[in-house]
């Protein structure tokens, strides 16, 4: 029999109702857990009663960072309706083929971004709501009855859509179950030390598996509070840390966000004393800033298909293993595999494979993706790994053309299939360029046909109105022709080694110039 999903929300607004659960620092609301079980219960009546959602059903958000996003989330989750961030980075196109994947009942926006939301929900979305404190979802919060009864959930029940890029050029819904939030919530608890007196300042996008589940959830599970940033500002951010009476003592981000953090005026007077701090990989030299005060990264590693924890490097091994990703979660199994589907050596490099109650059931609407990336339960996750003797885990590079600029994963093929849309494109090619900001940027390999003329402001303008910015290639070069392998497929692996350096060498001209 399937385990029955259980409220955190309900619970804690019954154990600790006046503590404050969550604080939204752009309105400057602050509610506490009997507040906050109150609004879900009544949104969740509102969208039953009066939106005609029910179990199943899909719940689209596109909004920057809103308490309101945690309140859908919940409120879908008493319904067993099924929550749809959307990443409020995309463009139209990009929305209107999610909307039509998924075709949600239900598109909440908030006003900023109206009129994208409205274009997306075109594709077959039956109705709209808008977020603010004259708007229409206040309006049926403060209209609705409480929900009488929650529906029957079980953890293997879909919770979740979360799209990522996929490598086909299409973005991939990855389903995630009620049980995978929770598997997540105590494998990230004990190496975070999440618990009740846990005050986490959340600055990645709610849409995003880094900012909803590293460690908004953990910590609303834990009964903690949660302080959401709208956008992330690095001075704010500061300003927020070392105020002894915001409390904040957990943080998590990508390697932009730290950076950015660093380079701040306020970085250096700011006491980080109270901080438990992880984040994605990230370079050597940026651990060591952060080192230098008094701050150890607990890095990890983890996917939006894997909920999103897998490795974790405790915080005592952060200067000791710089570089390492960790060990494995407490309820994760992990596998390095060759090729031959055997598996590696310890130091001997090959793909990570993962297994456990936190991973996917698969895609949604996508059988062949279902088929190409699991064997016998265990996630193929793409990315060449390797193990040292005492059992820490390397991610050393992708198999895949995947490259991750400011903690986005993109995608080549989706890219690429844009680029083409240009008729004067013969062939192109995309990889990614190391970026001292980002990380790494999209670099565009572009063969223009004999008889036609482009630049890059051409290729720069017709990306930016198809494609995601974070999406858009920064650089572009032209070439006669792309070099092929004997199949005739475009040999990236020789793209990667001509231009990369060569690159390097642009940048190492304009820092000298």
């Amino acid at each position: 029999m399937a385990v029955r999903y259980h409220d955190w929300i309900g619970h804690h607004a019954r154990r600790t109702p006046g503590k404050v659960a969550a604080i939204d620092l752009a309105s400057e609301r602050r509610i506490t857990y009997s507040q906050f079980d109150a609004r879900i219960s009544r949104l969740a009546s509102f969208l039953r009663d009066a939106l005609k959602v029910s179990r199943g059903d899909r719940v689209a958000v596109l909004a920057l960072n809103t308490t309101d996003t945690l309140e859908v989330q919940f409120a879908c989750g008493r319904l067993g309706a099924v929550f749809v961030p959307l990443n409020t980075r995309l463009t139209v196109p990009e929305l209107q083929f999610i909307t039509a994947d998924c075709a949600p009942k239900v598109m909440i926006h908030d006003t900023d971004l109206a009129e994208t939301a409205l274009s997306a929900a075109l594709c077959g979305v039956a109705t709209s709501l808008l977020l603010g404190p004259d708007e229409a979802y206040e309006a049926g919060i403060a209209a609705a009855k409480p929900l009488e009864a929650i529906e029957e959930v079980t953890l293997d029940d879909v919770s979740t859509i979360m799209y990522t890029s996929g490598t086909t050029g299409h973005p991939k819904g990855a389903t995630i179950t009620h049980g995978m939030t929770f598997w997540n919530c105590v494998n990230l608890g004990g190496p975070a030390c999440i618990g009740p007196s846990s005050v986490l300042l959340t600055v990645l996008p709610l849409f995003h598996t880094g900012g909803l589940n590293c460690y908004t959830n953990p910590v609303l599970h834990a009964g903690g509070t949660v302080m959401i940033m709208r956008a992330f500002d690095p001075g704010t951010a500061l300003g927020l840390i070392n105020d002894p009476a915001q409390g904040i003592n957990v943080f998590f981000g990508v390697p932009a966000i730290y950076q950015f953090i660093a380079q701040h005026p306020a970085f250096a007077a700011t006491d980080l004393s109270r901080l438990i701090v992880g984040g994605a990989p990230m370079p050597v030299p940026l651990l060591k800033v952060w080192e230098a005060r008094g701050v150890a990264l607990q890095q990890g590693y983890g996917m939006t298909e894997t909920s999103p924890a897998v490795l974790v490097l405790d915080r005592e091994d952060a200067a000791r293993k710089a570089g390492s990703a960790g060990k494995p979660v407490l309820h994760t199994e992990v596998r390095i595999v060759r090729p031959d589907g055997s598996d590696a050596d310890i130091g001997e490099l090959g793909e990570l494979w993962v297994k456990g109650p936190n991973i996917t059931p698969g895609y949604w609407n996508r059988p062949e993706a279902n088929k190409a990336f699991f064997t016998d339960g265990w996630l193929h996750t793409g990315d060449a790994t390797r193990v040292d003797e005492e059992g820490f885990y390397y991610i050393v590079d992708r198999w895949k053309d995947m490259y991750i600029s400011g903690g986005e994963n993109i995608y080549p093929a989706e890219v690429e299939n844009v680029l083409h849309q240009l008729t004067a494109i013969a062939e192109a090619a995309v990889i990614g360029i190391p970026d001292p900001q980002w990380g790494e940027v999209g670099l565009a390999i572009v063969a223009v046909k004999p008889s036609e003329r482009l630049n890059e402001a051409d290729v720069f303008a017709h990306c930016a109105a198809n494609l995601a910015r974070f999406k858009c290639p920064r650089q572009v070069r032209f070439v006669t022709a792309l070099p092929r392998n004997a199949t005739g497929k475009i040999h990236k692996p020789t793209l990667r080694r001509e231009f990369s350096v060569a690159s390097e060498v642009d940048e190492a001209k304009v820092a000298n110039a």
